[in-house]
């Protein structure tokens, strides 16, 4: 049986908690992840937003600014200053090898249509091909 999906509040506030990670789980198309992902996973049903920045890797590895640290950002809706998605309801997957500005576009730009992820935002690292959350870091 699935898991039922977290608040937004509550998973925010939960993902805080992580610093580091006791064990790292492998993906299937070769990336690694920890503690903190999987628990964003599991808790936000999002185990395909693993998926999508693993997918993306043969790509982004290509790009050599890309090829030890990525910043990967989940935006869903309109909030952000200048990320958007094409529409409202959709989020957009964007990849980053610094601090985004809207002077500068994205390595990796992926549109997601119609996701009921919890939080408005999310940010990623994938360093040394392991995916965490900024607090792992």
């Amino acid at each position: 049986m699935a898991k039922a999906m977290m608040d937004a509040e509550t998973l925010s506030q939960n993902l805080k908690h992580f610093s580091g990670t006791e064990q790292y789980f492998k993906h299937w198309l070769g990336i690694q992840y920890t503690d903190g992902v999987k628990y964003l996973a599991d808790n936000a049903q999002a185990y395909w937003l693993i998926d999508a920045i693993a997918s993306h890797q043969p790509r982004a590895r290509r790009i050599h600014s890309l090829t030890e640290f990525q910043l990967w950002f989940l935006h869903v809706g309109n909030a952000h200053e200048f990320i958007k998605p094409r529409s409202p309801n959709d989020a957009v997957l964007t990849c980053w090898e610094d601090s985004p500005t809207a002077e500068t576009k994205p390595a990796i730009i992926q549109q997601i249509p119609m996701t009921d992820f919890p939080l408005t935002d999310i940010k990623l690292f994938l360093q040394d091909k392991v995916l965490l959350l900024p607090s792992e870091n």
